[in-house]
Order: C-alpha cells, then sequence, then structure tokens
C-alpha cells in the first residue's frame, strides 16, 4: 500500500472509533466503497432466496450446528448461497467472514471498517435464517497460541506466501509473509476463541490450506471439531468435497477402495473419450468450465519437424505453475519442485541419445512469480540440441508431446495420469492423488529416482505398461473426473445463473434431493463412505 497523504489519512481515521461508519452513512449513503469489492449482486438476490428459505425450510429431524466461513467478496457470494441451501435443509448456520478485498493487500482500517459495515448490511438480509459473524469486528485478546497451533500458523503462512509470489523459497522478512503472518494470526486468535465459547457440531470451509481458509481448518482440526472442506474445480453443477482432510490434496484412497476394483463400463468409458479428446483439441466439453490447452493439437509429425525430434527416445519433463495449491507441501524426495527440475535437467546434459523436453505450464502465463524457464535456462548457458525447453506461451499443444514420448517425469500435474493412461510409463517426484494406484512408478528419495531412471532409460520399452495397468489408469480417471466431483446445483464462477436455473425450491424438491441431498449432507458431516457409494 502507497504511503500517500490519503492514504495516511485513512490509516488515522481508522483508529478513531466510528469515523468509516459516518463516512459510509453519509458520504456513500450505504452503497459499496469504489473497489474490487462488491456484493451487489449477492445483495440483489438475498431477499428473494430467504423468503424461499424461510416458507420452504426441511424438518430435520437431526439438526447441524454448523459453522461455515468465507472471506473476500467472490467466496462470499458462493458460500452465503451454500450456508442458505444448508439453513433450507434444516440445520443452524453460524456464517463467519472477514470482508478481504484480496489476501496480497494490507488494507487501511479506514476502508476495510467500511467494507465490513457494507458486507453486514448485505449480510444481514439473511440473519432470520444464518447468523452472520464479522470477524473482523470479532478480536480476542492477544496470547500465545498453542505450539502445534502456531506451527500451523507459520506453515500455512509460508504456503500463502509460495501462492501469492509463485515462488517456493521463503524469506520471513518478505512484507508478503508479514502481512500474511499478521492475518493468520489474527484469524487464529479470534477462531479458537469463538469455537472454544460456542462449539458447533461441524466447520465448513472453502479450500482448508491457504490464506484464512487453511487457518479456519487448522484451529477446527486442533478443536477436535469435524471439518468440512471443498473447493470447484472445471465442472459445473459439482463440487469437490473432503471431511477432515484439505480438499486440495485430492485424498481419493477411500474412493480407490469404494469404486477401485470394478471395471469401467462402456458408457463410462466413452464419457471418458470424450473428456480426453476435448483435453487434447482444447476445446470445451459439456459441463466444463474451461479449455485446457491454448492450441489444438497439429499431430506427432507437425511436433517433431518443429522441435527437430529424430529417432532417439523422447522424455516428457511437464512442469506445475509454482505455487499452485496443488504444488504446496507436496514434497517427497525433493526440497522444492524447482530442485528436482535441475537436478533432472543436469542428469540429461550428457545423456546425448534421449531427446528431453521440458513443457513448462501454459498456466505461467497468467502468473507472474519465478518462470520454470528461469530455473532451466540457469542451469547451463546454451542447452545441448536434445534438450528441447517449451515456455508457457509456445503455440505447442502439450498433448501432442504426449503422443511423442516413451516416458514421462511429473511433479503432481494430471499429465501423468492421462501418459499412464497412454501406456506411457510414468515417474512420479511429488505427492498426488494418482500416484501409487498400480500404473506409476514412485520413488521415495533420490536415489531411487535416480537408479530408476537410469534404469528405465537403458531399455524404455521394458518399461511401457501392461493392458493391466493400462486399464487400471482409466478406472482411475474416470473416478477422478466423473465420480470424485459431487453434485451440486451452483458454482463460484456462475452462481447468478444457477440460482435462477436452481434455486432453494428446486433443491428442496424431491428431484433435487434425489440429486444434491446427500451431498448437503456430506457438507454437514454425514459420513461420505466411498466404501458403501462403491456397493450401490
Amino acid at each position: 500500500m502507497k504511503n500517500t497523504p490519503k492514504e495516511a489519512l485513512k490509516h488515522l481515521l481508522g483508529e478513531i472509533p466510528y469515523t468509516a461508519e459516518l463516512y459510509w452513512l453519509i458520504r456513500q449513503h450505504g452503497k459499496p466503497i469504489a473497489s474490487r469489492f462488491s456484493l451487489e449482486r449477492l445483495n440483489l438476490a438475498i431477499p428473494g432466496i430467504v423468503e424461499e428459505t424461510r416458507a420452504l425450510k426441511l424438518n430435520n429431524p437431526d439438526p447441524k450446528r454448523v459453522f461455515i466461513f468465507a472471506s473476500m467478496h467472490f467466496w462470499i457470494d458462493i458460500v452465503t448461497l451454500t450456508a442458505l441451501g444448508l439453513a433450507a435443509s434444516g440445520n443452524e448456520i453460524t456464517f463467519g467472514y472477514y470482508p478481504y478485498a484480496d489476501w496480497y493487500t494490507n488494507q487501511s482500517k479506514f476502508d476495510l471498517r467500511r467494507q465490513n459495515i457494507y458486507t453486514r448490511k448485505v449480510l444481514n438480509q439473511a440473519s432470520s435464517v444464518i447468523k452472520p459473524i464479522s470477524l473482523l469486528t470479532y478480536r480476542a485478546s492477544f496470547t500465545p497460541l498453542p505450539k502445534a497451533l502456531q506451527e500451523a500458523v507459520n506453515e500455512v503462512t509460508v504456503f500463502d506466501t509460495q501462492y501469492a509470489l509463485q515462488i517456493e523459497d521463503i524469506d520471513p522478512n518478505w512484507p508478503m509473509y508479514k502481512l500474511r503472518l499478521k492475518r493468520n494470526l489474527e484469524t487464529a486468535q479470534s477462531l479458537l476463541t469463538l469455537l472454544r465459547h460456542d462449539k458447533p457440531d461441524v466447520v465448513v470451509v472453502p479450500n482448508g490450506t491457504v490464506m484464512e481458509f487453511g487457518i479456519v481448518y487448522r484451529v477446527a482440526r486442533f478443536l477436535n471439531i469435524p471439518a468440512v472442506t471443498f473447493e470447484f474445480g472445471d465442472q459445473t453443477e459439482r463440487i469437490w468435497l473432503a471431511q477432515n482432510s484439505e480438499i486440495m490434496r485430492h485424498d481419493t484412497d477411500a474412493l480407490w477402495e469404494g469404486f477401485g476394483k470394478e471395471p469401467i463400463t462402456e458408457e463410462h468409458r466413452k464419457m471418458l473419450v470424450e473428456l480426453v479428446s476435448a483435453r487434447r483439441s482444447a476445446r470445451l466439453r459439456g459441463s466444463m468450465a474451461r479449455k485446457w490447452q491454448g492450441v489444438p493439437i497439429e499431430g506427432t509429425l507437425k511436433l517433431r519437424k518443429t522441435l527437430g525430434l529424430d529417432d532417439r527416445p523422447v522424455v516428457l519433463l511437464a512442469t506445475n505453475v509454482l505455487g499452485d495449491s496443488l504444488t504446496l507441501g507436496r514434497q517427497v524426495f525433493s526440497k522444492t519442485m524447482a530442485e528436482w527440475i535441475k537436478r533432472t535437467v543436469k542428469f540429461f546434459l550428457d545423456k546425448e541419445d534421449i531427446q528431453l523436453i521440458i513443457r513448462v505450464h501454459p498456466g505461467e502465463m497468467f502468473t507472474q512469480g519465478t518462470s520454470m524457464v528461469d530455473v532451466v535456462q540457469a542451469i547451463v548457458a546454451e542447452l545441448p540440441e536434445h534438450i528441447h525447453l517449451i515456455g508457457p506461451e509456445e503455440k505447442i499443444n502439450t498433448y501432442d508431446i504426449v503422443e511423442a514420448a516413451d516416458l514421462g517425469l511429473v511433479y503432481t500435474t494430471t499429465v501423468g495420469l492421462e501418459m499412464a493412461m497412454a501406456g506411457i510409463p510414468v515417474i512420479v517426484a511429488g505427492k498426488t492423488h494418482y500416484s501409487e494406484r498400480g500404473f506409476t512408478h514412485d520413488p521415495k528419495n533420490w536415489k531411487a529416482y535416480l537408479t530408476l531412471l537410469s534404469s528405465m532409460l537403458e531399455d524404455l520399452t521394458k518399461y511401457r505398461l501392461s493392458s493391466e495397468q493400462v486399464e487400471l489408469a482409466w478406472r482411475y480417471a474416470y473416478l477422478f473426473f466423473f465420480e470424485f466431483p459431487l453434485p451440486f446445483p451452483w458454482h463460484i464462477q456462475q452462481w447468478r445463473d444457477d440460482i435462477k436455473e436452481r434455486p432453494i425450491a428446486y433443491v428442496l424438491s424431491e428431484e433435487g434431493q434425489r440429486k444434491y441431498g446427500d451431498t448437503f449432507r456430506y457438507l454437514v458431516g454425514e459420513k461420505l463412505d466411498w466404501v458403501a457409494r462403491g456397493k450401490e
């Protein structure tokens, strides 16, 4: 935040009681401040949703006392709808929130207080069916946190800094680290006091890994309160959900145990073929909300000509976006993903009989942190002819490289799963949901990794996946893409259209309960038993 005279005045006014409140009433006339923080669409939608909720609320014989949390306006939008859906299902809902505009800006107290008043005004329209509590004003007196919780705060703060800056090596003296530590400590203190004072049956929170979401999850687990985390993926009308686990860990152990022994049907195989085809061809499919490639496939022959590939074996090293949720805390034997990439590239420098293609994730085009291009280029002044570095902006479809590859090296990217589906052997270097399912190689230390890599390069054909392994990969892919996401009426990216198409009245209807009833019950702690679901 720039130290301008205007910001200095805001800082001064932020310390004086009621200045922000009077300014908001007199100058803003109850409207949102001129910032990215806007709840206007929610403000317009709430009255009708609340009226439906009050009129149609289900008679729940076993209501749960639920604490649900959100921070930032886009999460407040969808979490408010979720809270109202849970209330309509007959549960008692407390909605804790922070009115932060983002996770990386140190806003003045004056602006935060104005955003807080505005948020309270919007959410108070629902106070007849849910209980909103601003954690900005629910301040606990500062006392040292228990050691285990302080360690959790420190870990989340590292994740936050990595996430915000897209960098792996963190300095606690950086302003971003200090900002996130301050917010995380405040959140932990407030939540610890609040949840001890009024202990709910379950805590429901998005993500559960980073920022205030990660702190809420950690406090709940510290207090032995059941916690449910959720996130939205690529599919509309679907939600990812985890109980007493961080959803972005994508813990599919129970799913695999419950469904993994059953072969997929031809209908399921067709669904998966259509999905893979869409991912390869840079087009949308059905309920998918985004494309996975910027350019369509052009074929292996075109790729070989473009890169100058010959008949030597091809190894594809596919990177993740640095700081992405899927890379945080995923180390197995390397300190960081960058370290794994550096040592792997150095390993290949003198392997002139092998062609290594390093595909930097296209998602890097939308980040500002350290690029894996820089990591690779720092290893050697000029890469030898048998090593090809493809930057995030280059118009090359990753799946053309997959078709040319004889071996895949991945950290946590889903490209590893898709390579296994094509029968290509894959070495996984990070903790990812599809490792150790019978179709990947998963070394646990550097020695095992380098020994395995050397052995495989001596005769790559010997390591091609068997038909049984390929079938396992297809079975797992179907479960992850089509069973792991649970039915849910609204999506964070398009909730305004969703609530019109699938209002509370529909969710509570007989048809709506058949589709979404289980998910709402899982959200409030009813056991998500994948083994039982697999037997249905």
